[in-house]
């Protein structure tokens, strides 16, 4: 399966934060209010926004304006696109996807 790598990057940054993962977690349960994201972290408004906006951008978020505030939820079928991406980049030798690429996995190459 080919994969257009560089797309992920920003899911992966946006998973290689402590507090993003938590609040990725948090969001997964249902639609959530910035204020109450807020309450479970000893963190500022502007530093909230700017965790949202690495995940909504990775397209992990998706957020919505509700007057003053935001609500944000998990975008499930971009979590399920990056399960399988991750899935397929970390294949056993039988499943090896890369008999062409020179990855040394032990498959002989189609042309040769």
């Amino acid at each position: 399966m080919k994969h257009d790598y560089a797309e992920y990057v920003p899911v992966l940054k946006a998973l290689s934060d402590e507090t993003r993962l938590r609040i990725l977690n948090m969001v997964s349960c249902g639609e959530m209010c910035a204020c109450r994201i807020l309450e479970e972290f000893n963190i500022t408004q502007p530093t909230l926004s700017y965790h949202m906006k690495i995940l909504t951008e990775s397209g992990l978020v998706d957020a919505r304006r509700d007057g003053a505030w935001m609500r944000y939820t998990l975008n499930r079928d971009r979590a399920d696109e990056v399960r399988s991406f991750i899935s397929d980049i970390f294949l056993t030798d039988e499943d090896c996807n890369c008999k062409d690429c020179g990855f040394g996995c032990g498959k002989e190459s189609k042309n040769g």
